[in-house]
């Protein structure tokens, strides 16, 4: 939980940052697109207060009116992120883009001066850019080396795999958005070179469309992913096999007539099995075999918390005739 903090703050410094530099090129160059990115930026900060809102709400500890805890609280925020992500940053570029496209907007603003030189203003927005760049590239080493922990932790196969079975989804967020954030920094950094060399504005137009998408795109697969765990998502069925396995090679144990597994939390699962014992044992003897399995299954998964085995005594043959 520690690490998805810090990896959340992380981003949000780049991002305030990102933001004040890309406000200032907007003021020394009057240019539309820096301002549509001021937008951009600050969208990503707030976003980032959410997701700490969230880690902070969640560990709120169990009441009577919640009795798990509020660890979905995080999934939530999370979703919510991805909402804001794609109505505001997302379809405002997209927006901004197309207008430019079709009124052939160009890069506006007079000479600036600073230290005794003069700059024409599209400098400005390559040295803001390329200063988003160097920000984001730590927040976005933050969160890749936290995911890759997890990534080795579980021993999934790569990015892909853990961007649809992790329920880490504050660093996944934070993952997810300095990555478009870098993606969508170079291509108008590219774009804004090209208008500058061909003294075309399409190129830059384009650039802001392009990140529009990118950025609508991305979030509409964040919401989904975080759908699954709102919805009450079982562990992946590899490791819900491994849990069962272990239940079903028990002493004692007979037959699972039931077995389920739910997030209720970033990294916290709740276990219930509909378990038939041996007929032969007596109450004092199931409840010993009960608790420790619960044992087992705690150290075959941290993320496990919960454990609630309802035993089931199947009737022998003779004890069936009436």
């Amino acid at each position: 939980m520690a690490e998805s903090k810090s990896v959340v703050i992380a981003a949000l410094v780049a991002n305030a940052a990102i933001a004040v530099m890309k406000f200032v090129g907007f003021v020394l160059t009057r240019s539309p697109a820096m301002l549509s990115e001021t937008f951009h930026s600050i969208s990503d900060t707030g976003n980032q207060v959410f997701l700490l809102f969230g880690i902070r709400f969640g560990d709120r500890k169990p009441t009577r009116a919640h009795p798990f805890g509020y660890g979905k609280a995080q999934f939530f925020y999370s979703f919510l992120v991805s909402v804001l992500l794609f109505g505001i940053a997302g379809w405002e570029s997209a927006k901004h883009g197309y207008e430019a496209l079709v009124h052939h907007e160009t890069v506006t603003g007079e000479t600036v001066h600073l230290f005794g030189q003069s700059f024409p203003p599209v400098y400005v927005n390559y040295a803001v850019l390329i200063g988003a760049i160097i920000f984001e590239s730590y927040a976005f080493l933050q969160a890749y080396r936290s995911m890759k922990l997890e990534i080795e932790r579980r021993e999934w196969s790569g990015f892909r795999e853990a961007f649809h079975k992790t329920s880490n989804v504050s660093t996944l967020t934070a993952l997810t958005e300095d990555t478009i954030a870098l993606s969508g920094a170079g291509i108008a950094l590219v774009g804004i070179w090209l208008s500058q060399v061909t003294e075309n504005p399409i190129y830059d137009a384009s650039a802001a469309l392009l990140i529009g998408i990118l950025l609508m795109s991305f979030a509409i697969a964040l919401a989904w992913e975080n759908k699954r765990l709102l919805l009450g998502e079982s562990l992946p069925k590899e490791d819900e096999d491994r849990l069962r396995s272990q239940l079903e090679g028990w002493d004692g144990v007979t037959e699972i007539i039931d077995f389920r597994t739910v997030y209720f939390g970033p990294d916290r699962i709740i276990v219930t099995a509909d378990v038939a014992f041996d007929p032969t044992l007596d109450t004092g003897e199931i409840d010993e075999h009960i608790t420790d399995i619960e044992n087992e299954l705690f150290e075959t998964n941290e993320s496990v918390k919960k454990v609630y085995i309802e035993p089931e005594v199947l009737k022998t043959p003779s004890e069936s005739v009436v």
